[in-house]
């Protein structure tokens, strides 16, 4: 047992019943602190001390507006997200204590959300939500010992969507919507950026003379340089000549037509609009990204260099679209069973050759005088 300092408070370590426990003496002064931990030394020995956990009195509502505040919102790309999340959550768990939640009260809120027809996706991803908030209440809040989502199994989720864009369904897609959608739309097919990554694309990240841009992945939190296509080129170099917001370096590249940043819900219903003109069915923007690396797949190209356009993380991710790369390979088989024929017709034209100049050859010695 004793006392170590962590910045300026005093914390003391000491173990109960085999387990080690750390708490902070929420005090500066050395002798308070040593006081405090005399006074846990003696109701342990007379076996009066239970461990009270900063966080018992602590409510779910608490605990997640500590998380959005200091990690969701400033780090996760999807902040959104866990705000909607939030709304199917905290009604549930909001007014209680963070012991009062138990694995079974978890089990409960799946079957209450099963019952508003809510998808398995849907649902795991508020279980994620709550379950990463208590890991940090555990971790690096100290207000508890146990996880309550940590035991509860995830729903089972569907296979996972590939839908992909025809070039048909591109040219009708393209050709039903409005100027400033289309650029964006031709943009993601070109370079498989996320949502996010194109409304948050800045002139100062394009380099036109070197054709390529420099994207920030939110969710990755990793930089990555993406070469431009011709076409996507072309694009940007046409918004450049004409975007007021090129002459500012800090300028972002996507905008509506008045210069003002892109309104999620005004580009949620001009997409759907354009997407229903065109009679395009079960359609998301992210499967534009899909379209992309399906695209790359299609085109041979090896999965190591669509990782890294992708930028995913996982290469796992990449390998979704394996098998529209093994459909690409069949030419390279083709080509392979071609020469493989060309070399036997070589093989055998030149022993036929041979053998036709040996016998040319046997014949003029026999005519020999």
């Amino acid at each position: 047992m004793g006392l170590y300092r962590r910045g300026r408070i005093f914390w003391m370590n000491f173990s109960y019943h085999g387990k080690q426990y750390r708490q902070s003496t929420e005090t500066e002064d050395k002798r308070i602190a040593r006081r405090i931990l005399d006074k846990v030394k003696g109701e342990i020995a007379e076996g009066k001390w239970c461990e009270k956990l900063p966080g018992e009195d602590r409510t779910f509502k608490e605990m997640m507006e500590k998380y959005m505040t200091e990690y969701s919102i400033p780090q996760k790309a999807s902040a959104e997200r866990d705000q909607s999340s939030l709304t199917h959550l905290s009604p549930f768990f909001g007014h209680l204590t963070l012991l009062e939640i138990t694995p079974k009260l978890v089990s409960q809120y799946k079957a209450s959300r099963r019952s508003e027809k809510a998808s398995p996706c849907t649902i795991n991803r508020e279980l994620a939500l709550a379950k990463h908030a208590f890991s940090h209440a555990i971790k690096e809040w100290e207000w508890l010992n146990e996880n309550p989502v940590k035991s509860v199994s995830m729903e089972k989720e569907p296979a996972s969507r590939d839908r992909w864009l025809t070039y048909l369904e591109e040219e009708k897609l393209l050709g039903l919507s409005p100027e400033w959608l289309k650029e964006i739309l031709v943009f993601a097919l070109e370079t498989g950026c996320r949502r996010g990554e194109i409304f948050s694309l800045q002139w100062r990240d394009v380099n036109l003379f070197q054709k390529v841009i420099t994207i920030f992945g939110k969710k990755t939190g990793e930089r990555r340089g993406i070469p431009l296509t011709e076409r996507a080129f072309e694009l940007l170099q046409a918004k450049g000549k004409t975007s007021i917001q090129a002459r500012s370096i800090n300028g972002l590249v996507f905008t509506h037509p008045t210069g003002q940043k892109v309104n999620i819900n005004t580009f949620r219903g001009a997409f759907a609009r354009a997407i229903e003109k065109a009679g395009i069915e079960d359609f998301r923007f992210h499967d534009l990204r899909h379209t992309f690396a399906s695209r790359l797949a299609q085109a041979g190209i090896d999965p190591y260099t669509s990782q890294r356009l992708m930028g995913h993380k996982n290469f796992a991710t990449t390998q979704r679209y394996a098998h529209h790369y093994s459909e690409s390979l069949r030419n390279g088989i083709e080509a392979l069973e071609a020469s493989r024929v060309e070399s036997f017709k070589e093989l055998s034209q030149f022993y036929h050759s041979r053998q036709k100049n040996s016998l040319s050859a046997g014949e003029a010695s026999c005519e020999s005088p």
